[in-house]
């Protein structure tokens, strides 16, 4: 008997459900895609920015992990996939810029000297004061930053942790969680390291012999090469503008209510995938399963804005020691030179970053992104101010004042879930409460990582767990 499955949420987590639902269910099955925007692909946009496919949401992926690189050859766009050049990553911090030290876990020393270049001497004093502590004990969760600043001060969150998070998390060291965000150094911890430099020592990654493997990769063309391929490949019903309104079980399938509210259309299908931001999927949970809906309402979103620039052709980008410069993070709290606080948070140098990225007539491109969590007064501001107050940080950060041929803003509200303490536990939880409800599955960022290889990951195990109930039903 052929099965009808709906998906709800468009993202990268919904395509990657929806296209490992058709590989395992056949061409009989009846995929519905259910996304309440007018366009597919989530977090996920290529624009057009001097004529070049551009990306504002997401830039690359982790390509150390599978899930991406496993399914762009499956789709046939393994070719596609670039790496970047070895520039070199900067920060602003302490009112200076300087080279993101390495021998680092998230910002995280393995030792005082590594990061001399970006904190006072202060701070240096404090990471080395350390060894004088106690051994550390873990037991439960805690924050990044009530960990850190106990143990290795203050400068050591404000000036690289945070910032790093910050570009992965929009999120704040103080209220984001060990487990969740920073895992390796929680493992070090575990296994018995004791303090927090020797715990980031045990989770530096081992050299492997041979040439070094990219850390990153992204579409030559942007994601929406990856997204099309995903549509494409799933073969299924679309229906785009139409909010899900309600999930309600019908004896051994689901009735979700969609579309407008006066005039709402109903869809019958046997199984669920939910692969919408944690609001939402708490709100359709809350009948069908409310332990996991309670859990679901603590995960707090941040929100950010993306601010494309297409300079003039010859535009010099900076560099750092003779090396091209792939971008600036900028710690919380940094000033101009004439006491006005920075706007952006960061800046991708995205044509020295991504040698291929140049306008269709030699323009150079890049980012940058606005927004932390529990900040959204700049994130009110109308487009054009935004606009002007980037380009102002920018000036300041790399002397850049050149008049961009083409700018394009990109607001993403409630973008970014919040990994916050006991994250791991609460995830735990809900996915616990899902898995005893037959032919219902959950996936996306707010689970198990915010970045795309996490997210195919979810909705690649969200659509296994359907296929086992509707292939296996006494499960």
């Amino acid at each position: 008997m052929a099965r009808r499955v709906a998906v709800v949420g468009g993202g990268v987590a919904g395509l990657a459900a929806a296209h490992r639902l058709r590989r395992e269910l056949g061409a009989e099955a009846e995929v519905v895609l259910v996304e309440q925007a007018c366009r597919l692909g989530g977090k996920l946009r290529t624009v057009e920015l001097a004529g070049r496919p551009f990306d504002l949401g997401a830039e690359a992926f982790l390509a150390r992990r599978p899930e991406v690189l496993d399914l762009a050859e499956e789709l046939g766009v393994r070719s596609e996939v670039v790496h970047p050049a070895g520039a070199a990553a900067t920060v602003r911090a302490g009112g200076r810029t300087q080279r993101l030290p390495g021998g680092t876990v998230m910002g995280v020393p393995a030792e005082a000297g590594s990061v001399a270049g970006v904190l006072s001497d202060a701070g240096i004093a404090a990471v080395r004061a350390e060894a004088e502590m106690p051994p550390i004990e873990l037991g439960a969760d805690i924050s990044v930053g009530d960990l850190l600043r106990a143990r290795v001060g203050d400068e050591v969150v404000d000036r690289l942790v945070e910032p790093l998070l910050g570009g992965v998390y929009a999120g704040d060291a103080n209220r984001l969680g060990l487990r969740a965000t920073v895992p390796a150094l929680a493992k070090a911890l575990d296994d018995g390291a004791g303090w927090i430099t020797t715990a980031a020592r045990a989770a530096l990654p081992t050299p492997k012999p041979g040439a070094p493997q990219p850390v990153f990769g992204a579409f030559r063309n942007g994601y929406r090469e990856l997204l099309d391929r995903l549509l494409v490949a799933a073969d299924v019903e679309v229906r785009l503008g139409l909010p899900v309104r309600a999930l309600v079980r019908t004896g051994e399938g689901w009735r979700l209510e969609i579309g407008s509210a006066p005039a709402p259309e109903h869809l019958d299908v046997d199984a669920v995938v939910l692969a919408v931001p944690a609001p939402a999927a708490r709100k359709l949970l809350q009948g069908p399963v409310p332990a996991a809906a309670a859990k679901l309402a603590e995960v707090e979103l941040a929100s950010m804005v993306v601010v494309g620039l297409a300079l003039p052709p010859g535009t010099q980008l900076p560099e750092h020691d003779g090396t091209p410069a792939s971008g600036a993070l900028i710690a919380r709290g940094e000033r101009h030179s004439g006491g006005t606080p920075f706007t952006a948070k960061a800046f991708t140098f995205s044509s020295n970053k991504w040698p291929h990225l140049r306008g269709s007539g030699g323009e150079v491109l890049l980012r940058g992104s606005v927004g932390r969590f529990g900040e959204t007064e700049d994130l009110r501001l109308d487009d054009e101010e935004l606009l002007r107050r980037v380009r102002a940080d920018l000036a300041e950060l790399t002397g850049i004042t050149a008049e961009p041929v083409e700018s394009a803003v990109l607001r993403w509200g409630g973008g970014l879930p919040q990994y916050g303490v006991g994250h791991l536990d609460l995830v735990a939880d809900v996915e616990r409460e899902v898995a005893g409800v037959p032919g219902l599955a959950i996936a996306g960022a707010a689970l198990h990582g915010v970045g795309v290889p996490a997210c195919v990951a979810t909705g690649e195990a969200a659509a296994t767990s359907i296929t086992r109930d509707l292939v296996q039903p006494e499960r």
